[in-house]
């Protein structure tokens, strides 16, 4: 079968910044793509569910794949939960159909809306980063397809330099056809959670040493608009896997949608202000013990589709970067500082630690430390002014910003914070590309 490739004005990014058209296709089968292995140099990305907030999920002048029809089960072993599937499978089908059967992805984002290959792609982390580390870490294998080498195995010690290159390699060194994943057992699809107010970093800092080791699963909204003695003030949660309650999997009917997208002018300094305190009084409603399914605990933004649009047309950028252990607390206190003082931000704001156990990718994002997530809609020059002064904090500090989130960080920026991008760069494959390498490649 021949590949169809057509104009696309709807591909976007979740940030929805960029408004490019892409050129896309969308294979059926593993066998529509035996051309890119054999002469086939049409620049190309393989793509997913589009969940990556910036430009790495576009490849503007070039060809995206659409791999979300390849999302067939291959093989499972029940003694061991290694999981073999096609790149295209997301990480919400994974839970519905292993969910029942006492099985689940051993990390999840905060949002199943993700492919495979996707995870793998950007080598995703979770709320129990520290006690599993990043999804590279549970691959035992994938294939990749590449246009100098045809279909290649890799793995930890199977052409593992081209491994470590395509683990949060960002879809560049080939296309990813499928994948050897090991899932982790559950009793039940319920998490055993406790929220906690707190009301400084210092707090936060201190809850967080308390709960590691102790709970499997550590996160924390904060107030991005709250300044002075309230810098940092949040909700801090932590859980465990229940070993009580049904398996069941997740719904995907009833959910809510966001039909259009917002007035640019309905995220402003008043209502980011008045939606941060609504929702920090909700979440004091909420404090305490509870048993929790895992899709709201998990996910709970995947309850309503489409939910960037919210931002306006003009669209969202998340900034996160992670700050390494002896920076932390004085780096952390200095970005939110300058982001409540700019006016910006959204309610949706989140710090938690990650652990000590290495990241497999050259340029995975996750290093020991904090990491520091807020959305912020697109003020265009204002925005990108406020993320200059954070660049400069997260520079000093010695952290890196996360590529699944980016669109707009410099070349510069970017080589500072990962050290291993020459060595990243000599597995790329040659006719695999996209708008974010073309913006920082070296």
């Amino acid at each position: 079968m021949t590949l169809e490739f057509h104009e696309r004005d709807d591909y976007l990014s979740w940030g929805r910044v960029e408004r490019r058209p892409q050129v896309v296709a969308r294979p059926a089968s593993r066998r529509d793509l035996a051309p890119f292995a054999h002469g086939e140099r049409r620049p190309r990305l393989a793509v997913g569910l589009l969940r990556s907030y910036g430009d790495s999920c576009l490849a503007t002048g070039a060809a995206l794949l659409d791999l979300t029809r390849l999302d067939h089960f291959i093989a499972f072993d029940e003694a061991s939960g290694l999981l073999t599937a096609e790149a295209g499978v997301s990480l919400g089908e994974i839970m519905r159909a292993f969910v029942p059967r006492g099985w689940f992805p051993p990390v999840t984002p905060g949002t199943r809306f993700v492919t495979l290959g996707g995870a793998i792609a950007n080598d995703v982390h979770g709320k129990n980063h520290e006690a599993a580390g990043t999804i590279g870490r549970h691959v035992a294998s994938l294939t990749l397809l590449r246009s100098d080498a045809g279909e290649v195995t890799c793995s930890p010690t199977e052409n593992a330099e081209l491994f470590a290159a395509t683990v949060g390699g960002l879809g560049l060194t080939g296309i990813i056809t499928t994948v050897t994943v090991r899932l982790r057992r559950i009793q039940s699809a319920f998490v055993d959670a406790e929220k906690l107010a707190y009301g400084t970093l210092d707090e936060f800092f201190a809850l967080n040493a308390a709960s590691e080791g102790a709970f499997e699963h550590l996160v924390a909204w904060f107030d991005c608009t709250a300044g002075s003695r309230n810098l940092g003030r949040g909700i801090f949660s932590r859980a465990n896997w229940s070993p009580f309650g049904a398996l069941e999997p997740h719904r995907e009917r009833g959910l809510l949608r966001v039909p259009v997208e917002f007035p640019s002018f309905a995220i402003n300094r008043l209502s980011l202000r008045a939606i941060n305190v609504a929702y920090r009084g909700l979440e004091l409603r909420g404090l305490g013990s509870h048993r929790l399914h895992y899709g709201p605990f998990f996910h709970p933004l995947d309850s309503i589709q489409g939910w960037s649009r919210v931002y306006g047309r003009a669209g969202m950028y998340q900034y996160q970067c992670v700050l390494p252990p002896e920076s932390a607390a004085d780096a952390t206190r200095a970005l939110l500082d300058a982001i409540s003082r700019s006016g910006e931000g959204s309610f949706l704001a989140v710090l938690k630690a990650f652990g000590a156990l290495p990241s497999p990718g050259l340029l995975s994002f996750p290093r020991p430390g904090i990491t520091l997530a807020v959305d912020f809609a697109n003020h265009g020059p204002r925005t990108l002014a406020l993320f200059e002064r954070l660049d400069a904090i997260v520079r000093e500090a010695g952290g890196r910003l996360y590529p699944a989130k980016d669109g707009r960080i410099s070349r510069e920026m970017f080589a500072a914070g990962y050290p291993e991008l020459a060595r990243f760069a000599r597995s790329v494959d040659p006719a695999c590309t996209s708008d974010f390498w073309e913006r920082v490649r070296p």
